[in-house]
């Protein structure tokens, strides 16, 4: 009786510690779940415009290279078509952003920086043109009449008609202005301003396109990547 007694003392002490270890894991778990109620992201002015395109769905498509740019139009064409097709929806019921950073930066400048610098852009975004296999001499992502191309003949024009926006990398064009400089003795400031010059209508200039990318998520953007 002694030992059944001992047993059954033992048994109550650990039984007791463990009720107590699973309470305070639960209060520790109630406690962080309160921390990250209601969690809102600190606000910033110069992400205010994500928050006033219009739209009841939101999407951003990231793109870094050559094809993911040329992708991100056919994929945009592609969400929107399935909107109006299976919804019964209309365009305007999407706020769609693609972000051009890094080498595809360079989708958002118009022909006139292209025929200047499109071995350069060809080379950098490692995308040629497939009937000829060399660099474009203009903006592929603008070329009308090209099944062949990865847009799949969804055209930037005929994007932005749609009412798709364009976010540009402004480091990635910082980069390209002296990456050009380098490779032609130019002056960087001056292909700097040609290249915002001729950035596409209706396209902004974000600080960094993985900074905007980051923050787009936060004002309930859907993720996309293309490439």
């Amino acid at each position: 009786m002694k030992k059944n007694d001992a047993f059954v003392r033992r048994r109550a002490v650990l039984t007791g510690m463990g009720v107590a270890a699973a309470g305070a894991l639960g209060a520790a778990a109630a406690g962080a779940q309160g921390r990250n109620a209601g969690f809102m992201p600190e606000r910033h002015l110069g992400d205010a415009w994500m928050d006033q395109l219009p739209g009841r769905h939101r999407v951003w498509i990231d793109t870094s290279y050559g094809l993911g740019g040329m992708e991100a139009l056919h994929y945009s064409n592609n969400i929107l078509s399935a909107n109006v097709n299976v919804d019964g929806g209309d365009d305007s019921d999407y706020a769609l952003v693609i972000c051009w950073r890094h080498y595809a930066t360079a989708l958002g400048f118009e022909d006139a920086v292209w025929k200047k610098y499109g071995e350069i852009f060809s080379g950098a975004m490692g995308y040629m043109d497939p009937q000829t296999g060399k660099p474009f001499d203009v903006n592929p992502a603008n070329t009308a009449g090209r099944d062949d191309l990865d847009n799949g003949s969804d055209t930037l024009d005929k994007m932005r008609g749609r009412g798709v926006r364009i976010a540009l990398c402004n480091a990635a064009t910082r980069w390209y202005s002296g990456y050009i400089a380098d490779e032609t003795g130019g002056n960087a400031a001056e292909i700097y301003a040609e290249f915002v010059d001729s950035a596409v209508p209706d396209s902004r200039f974000v600080a960094a396109g993985v900074f905007a990318t980051t923050r787009a998520q936060e004002y309930g953007y859907s993720l996309l990547y293309a490439g």
